[in-house]
């Protein structure tokens, strides 16, 4: 097994695009790490540099100790398993899972038991004499994993490699994979453009956005502190509701959330915790609320009240759509949306009124175009400067 890092590392193709810049990221020994982010945000690109197969324009890369800018791929003793599966089509399961092995002029018996033993561990031994068109998806994908492991590398670097699985047939694999992580015990990169994906299986996740490094964390930590704008819209599905909204002083030492026409109270421990807000009288910022933090209101005359647009049922839970008279804030792949939609800079348009989502209890009566009022818990709300899109750091 090997530790892998990116010290400084950055990326500029031939027509002048820059890929990645100043890349910095430890991925520890035997440690699941998933680099994840949006189309264009660099992650297949640092891993191809991790391969072998991209040159780093600026910077190192080690894996372990050993500094491999200028390795052969071959010689990185670390083993890729594609999106394609990559099989060779007229070889058996056996002969494509044993092929690394051959390459290295292993002695026959020796590969028959090492790709005998590998097919048992991923359940695919009764399949080796088959050729890959008479497989599954996941039967396929098995296989290029097995390619991979019988090789014993020091790491595994995996790019996307469920994203060509239907929707069911991917969260077992997710799982699956998740498990031989736990048996092989070995270092792996993967990248996945899927947050749902990356939140379930990785030890840590990298978050990339146009070539740069947002945030790295355990997944929990990502999604209860998000430290930046476009790292709370990405993690989190449903996402993160965002809004703009504006701080003003109460009477005392007190601090009132003013949203559209709603005013919310900050409690004293919600001050105590992020005792930035109290120079902050009196400015606008960024409030984020996921959906679960928010609740049918009682009595309270602090809400947030809008008129139902839509109602999604999902058994376990009801998504509730309401849209309020806040002003929406748009981030990450919601913000690309509508530059999309509206051609370029959308600074200057007019901003939405805000539409929240709630997850509620499936029992809560509601029905599209009702009234709905909601609650939400002060300390369970998200702050972020609207200027530089950092999140106001809690204690």
């Amino acid at each position: 097994m090997a530790s892998i890092h990116f010290e400084d590392v950055g990326k500029v193709f031939p027509d002048g695009s820059v890929a990645l810049e100043d890349l910095d990221l430890t991925v520890e020994d035997g440690e699941f790490m998933v680099l994840v982010g949006p189309s264009g945000s660099g992650k297949s690109t640092a891993l191809r540099i991790l391969a072998g197969l991209e040159d780093a324009t600026t910077g190192v890369v080690r894996i372990g100790e050993r500094v491999v800018n200028d390795v052969e791929p071959k010689d990185r003793d670390i083993a890729m398993v594609f999106q394609s599966y990559a099989l060779y089509p007229h070889m058996s399961v056996g002969d494509n899972i044993g092929f690394p092995l051959r390459m290295r002029r292993e002695e026959k018996v020796s590969i028959r038991e090492s790709v005998a033993h590998t097919a048992g561990r991923l359940n695919i031994g009764t399949l080796l004499e088959r050729r890959p068109r008479q497989l599954s998806g996941g039967q396929r994908q098995r296989v290029a994993l097995g390619r991979a492991i019988v090789r014993d590398p020091q790491a595994f670097l995996m790019d996307e490699p469920l994203s060509n699985l239907d929707a069911k047939l991917r969260v077992e694999m997710r799982a699956y994979v998740a498990q031989l992580h736990q048996r092989l015990a070995k270092t792996i990169v993967y990248v996945t453009h899927d947050q749902v994906e990356a939140m379930t299986m990785g030890d840590r996740v990298a978050i990339l956005r146009e070539g740069r490094l947002e945030q790295v964390d355990v997944p929990q930590a990502l999604y209860d502190r998000p430290a930046s704008l476009f790292v709370a819209a990405f993690v989190g599905s449903p996402a993160m509701n965002l809004l703009l909204g504006r701080l003003v002083a109460a009477d005392g030492a007190g601090m009132v959330l003013e949203l559209g026409s709603a005013r919310l109270t900050l409690s004293a421990e919600l001050l105590r915790a992020s005792p930035e807000l109290l120079s902050r009288a009196g400015d606008e910022m960024v409030v984020g609320i996921r959906p679960e933090a928010l609740r049918q209101a009682g009595e309270s005359r602090e809400v947030l009240e809008g008129e139902v647009t839509l109602v999604e049922s999902l058994g376990s839970d009801l998504l509730a759509h309401v849209e309020i008279d806040a002003p929406a804030v748009l981030a990450g792949e919601q913000l690309d949306a509508a530059r999309e939609i509206l051609g370029g800079d959308v600074n200057g348009t007019p901003p939405q009124a805000a539409r929240l989502t709630a997850r509620l209890e499936p029992s809560v009566p509601v029905k599209t175009g009702e009234r709905l009022r909601l609650t939400v818990e002060p300390e369970r709300l998200h702050f972020f400067d609207p200027r530089n899109e950092r999140a106001l750091a809690r204690a």
